[in-house]
């Protein structure tokens, strides 16, 4: 009876633990659920890092063409709701869109200026046709694009990390410098970038615990604040214009479909798929989450959806934004669900615009301040992925240096790709595309066929470590 009883027990026991070790749990980091204020104070942090970019595009458009004050502002709130909507799309998934990443999506610099001369030749009808035909291309065009997911070992994701916050860079202190003569601003302007950086560097460094994440949104309140005191925030256009706005779909018209500029949105939606591709891979080599191809392919298809529904709305194409993984690798807040409430907030400012008006006032040197540690912390990112890599006995190093170099070219010396043919100028001019392809192509030609043609290990596997193909695609199925 006795030693019955302790079977019983014994049984009992191990099969408490059995359901212990199975119940569920953050199984990925980008799954994390936080409080629901610091969920909206996160969240609020990324939006106001992205808020300039996200509005600019339209303006710059929308200017071009001599559109009215009120027009803009239907393009601006349309922009906002978008990029809102994509980001919720991105961040939780809804079937094959969406990566959930925290990862934003905005409206993409990308197609600005093919977009402006479309317009200005013949109107924003035109340009959302073309949108909305590239968006399909890009559908039809990702799961190739997804399937190179495999040739991005340690040494192609670190040089292209590290090319991101380089290229970024040149963002900050362009809001430092902007408006000023010759490129050098002013001493006031420096000093509130400077006044900035400082308040981050130093909330970064005494706040406690969770409160440390917040030191970029403090040094954009406090930033903001200095520069009120100092007369220089301008309140003057917050009350101007509706306070809440459902929008207006097809407000300029139905899409118009012409084939030159379907043909020029399309080379430019690959652009914004290898772009894509890069920040995506980027956030999750900083998350420390897997993504494989089928991932990858989620995410895109979540870009590439803006492009789709957002002429609807009287928007532009999206992507995704580079400099909110600055914030994710400064902070080393993972959780998808913290952008996921960026999302909401953006969807917020797009519906009620006199709250956009009001994230407008922050000065634009305010933005540097914070952009230059954000941003640089994209590098760093790229540093730490490249520590991974082996450099002794190969060409590893030499792929980081070309990578590298293409990255940078178009930061030193924007006019260089000038004399090649329009479309490939374009896709040369964003360094983080050329470097995205140099590292994978040299990757591809020094360690997956370089080394199958020697004989190596038969399965093209990286110098770096990294699986080679055949292993991870065993590892996949």
């Amino acid at each position: 009876m006795a030693r019955g009883t302790g079977l019983l027990l014994k049984r009992g026991v191990m099969f408490s633990l059995r359901r212990t070790s199975q119940r569920p749990g953050p199984a990925r980091p980008e799954d994390e659920k936080l409080p629901p204020h610091l969920l909206t104070l996160y969240g609020l942090q990324h939006i106001l890092t992205m808020y300039a970019g996200v509005v600019t595009p339209p303006l710059i458009i929308g200017g071009a063409i001599g559109l009215t004050t009120a027009e803009l502002g239907i393009l601006v709130s349309a922009a906002l709701l978008v990029s809102g909507l994509a980001t919720v799309l991105q961040t939780l998934g809804v079937w094959r869109f969406g990566a959930q990443l925290p990862v934003v999506i905005g409206i993409s610099f990308v197609p600005v200026s093919a977009m402006t001369a479309i317009a200005e030749e013949s109107g924003l009808a035109v340009v959302f046709g073309a949108a909305m035909a590239s968006g399909v291309f890009g559908l039809l065009l990702i799961p190739f694009m997804a399937g190179l997911r495999r040739f991005f070992p340690p040494v192609v994701t670190g040089s292209v990390i590290t090319v991101i916050g380089l290229s970024l860079l040149p963002v900050a202190a362009g809001w430092i410098t902007e408006g000023a003569d010759g490129g050098s601003p002013p001493l006031g302007d420096l000093g509130l970038a400077a006044v900035t950086l400082v308040i981050v560097l130093v909330l970064a460094r005494l706040l406690p615990g969770a409160a440390s994440k917040l030191a970029v949104l403090g040094g954009l309140v406090l930033g903001t604040v200095i520069a009120g005191t100092a007369g220089r925030v301008d309140f003057s256009e917050v009350g101007e214009g509706p306070v809440f706005s459902l929008g207006q779909p097809f407000y300029f018209g139905l899409p118009e479909f012409h084939i030159a500029a379907i043909v020029t949105m399309c080379i430019v939606m690959v652009v914004i798929l290898a772009e894509g591709i890069a920040d995506i891979l980027a956030v999750g080599e900083i998350v420390e989450t897997e993504v494989d191809s089928r991932r990858l392919a989620n995410g895109l298809r979540a870009d590439v959806s803006a492009a789709v529904f957002g002429p609807v709305l009287n928007s532009f194409p999206g992507s995704t934004f580079s400099q909110n993984v600055g914030l994710i690798a400064l902070t080393r807040i993972k959780s998808r669900y913290v952008v996921a409430v960026g999302g909401l907030i953006l969807i917020t400012l797009g519906l009620f615009p006199i709250l956009g008006r009001i994230v407008a006032t922050i000065p634009m040197p305010v933005l540097g301040g914070a952009g230059l540690v954000l941003f640089g912390s994209v590098a760093a990112a790229g540093v730490r992925t490249l520590a991974k890599v082996d450099f002794d006995n190969n060409l590893n190093l030499v792929i980081v240096a070309v990578a590298l170099g293409f990255g940078v070219i178009p930061i030193a010396a924007p006019e260089f790709y000038e004399g090649l043919p329009e479309w490939l100028a374009m896709i040369m001019h964003s360094g983080i595309v050329g470097g995205f392809v140099a590292a994978l192509v040299l990757n591809l030609l020094f360690n997956v066929l370089g080394r199958a043609s020697s004989g190596g290990d038969g399965a093209g596997a990286p110098a770096d470590g990294s699986p080679g193909l055949a292993q991870e695609d065993t590892v996949r199925e």
